[in-house]
């Protein structure tokens, strides 16, 4: 089984994949067949293998993943790496560690030494930008120094990973409305917010829109929000925006369509269903045809907007975490002068993006991206780098302490209203 598997995915990586012509040659297919052929693996290391294989492709809308709930294992806790110490930013399940203790050795390693050998899994030139929950999952123990003072030895646990819970919400801190948005799944609920909040918008001077840990989603899930943030009487996004090249192979096709079928099953707005319909009629019209851009002119009206009575000035809060629509957003949104950027730059998901899942013996789950941005072969791709914000504030554990990003926002739009103009 885990050898078809195996090449199922190779299959899929050199010719369905968007990054295949791209990256061709990027990945060891050789090493891991020995491997899978002379080792004795079951689920648990069977998947651990696949992520190993996907990670010489560097490319973050791709996985592979055991589909138990509980088969998703992290450390209880989350980490950010500042110079030479990985400072705990959350622990909502190991209790046996604080927010802001820092560990500063893993299994006897300091933690330059850690990150040079574990290069491949922090995926990442910055340091604000390693993710270590994985190198943390493989990790027997940590030298930690608590926020209190005094160090310790602690063996790590690994705990379900808890599921990420959605949060839309609104609320005034005097003149400013903040809007935080930790994803962009849910449509209905995205739209209901902005439609019932109108009458706040349209009166609001100032708007804050936090999104520092956006998970993505769709992008036509934020399209209702748009005309508040823009100038002008009219805007059309394709001013602005990339090209996005689909590969329309058979099994992209299939496997799009088949997801689009399962998120409409979740969607009450008729805008949003008809958006969607005409997707799966331009993919499913081009099948086999290979990269095609797809003709989506009959819905193109959320790319073409007529701007509303909006906030006088908008911050929008971005940072590492904040990826895949949630890139989309923010890059959409730099083009407003009435917008400003502030903090780190966003994951950089979307030089290939419009992702295709597939179950596998029902016991495993692959992801991969079908639709490549033009941006790529034009040398602008975000990949590695993110959106870049206005406003560049480093992470530092004054972070930890309080929330150094809206201060300054908080700064940045009273600079607005006694100057009126942009900083």
């Amino acid at each position: 089984m885990y050898d078809e598997i195996f090449e199922t995915v190779v299959q899929i990586t050199h010719h369905d994949y968007a990054g295949c012509i791209d990256k061709k040659g990027w990945d060891h297919p050789a090493y891991f067949r020995e491997q899978i052929a002379t080792r004795q693996l079951n689920d648990q290391s069977f998947e651990a293998l696949m992520q190993d294989y996907l990670r010489d492709y560097q490319e973050l809308h791709m996985g592979f993943r055991r589909l138990e709930q509980e088969s998703q294992r992290d450390v209880g806790f989350t980490v950010r790496r500042y110079e030479d110490s990985l400072y705990v930013t959350s622990s909502q399940q190991e209790k046996r560690i604080q927010v802001g203790d820092r560990i500063v050795a893993l299994d006897g390693e300091t933690i330059e030494q850690a990150a040079k050998r574990h290069a491949r899994e922090l995926k990442a030139s910055h340091h604000e930008r390693e993710d270590w929950s994985g190198v943390l999952l493989d990790t027997s123990e940590v030298e930690v120094i608590a926020s209190s003072g005094g160090g310790r030895t602690l063996a790590l646990q690994a705990f379900t990973k808890l599921p990420h819970t959605p949060s839309y919400k609104i609320e005034s801190v005097e003149d400013t409305l903040i809007l935080t948005m930790t994803d962009f799944w849910n449509h209905d609920a995205i739209t209901e917010l902005i439609r019932h909040n109108e009458g706040r918008f349209q009166n609001a001077k100032k708007l804050i829109i936090d999104v520092r840990t956006n998970k993505g989603g769709s992008d036509l899930a934020y399209s209702e929000l748009l005309p508040y943030l823009f100038k002008g009487s009219h805007v059309d996004l394709r001013d602005f925006g990339d090209k996005a090249y689909t590969l329309c192979t058979e099994r992209n096709v299939d496997l799009r369509v088949e997801l689009m079928d399962q998120v409409l099953q979740t969607i009450e707005d008729e805008k949003t269903r008809h958006q969607i319909d005409v997707m799966v009629r331009e993919l499913k019209k081009n099948r086999g045809n290979g990269f095609v851009e797809l003709d989506l002119s009959e819905i193109e009206d959320n790319m073409s907007f007529d701007t509303k009575q909006g906030p006088e000035e908008v911050v929008v809060l971005s940072d590492v975490f904040c990826g895949s629509s949630g890139d989309s957003f923010v890059e959409t949104v730099k083009h407003s002068d009435k917008v400003t950027v502030i903090g780190r730059p966003t994951l950089g998901m979307n030089d290939y993006a419009n992702v295709a899942m597939m179950t596998m013996e029902e016991k495993f789950q692959f992801w991969y991206p079908t639709s490549k941005s033009s941006a790529v072969d034009e040398g602008n791709g975000m990949g590695g780098v993110g959106i870049q914000p206005d406003v560049y504030i480093p992470w530092t554990p004054e972070h930890l302490d309080k929330d150094v990003d809206l201060e300054r926002s908080m700064e940045v739009l009273e600079n607005f209203t006694h100057k009126g103009s942009n900083i």
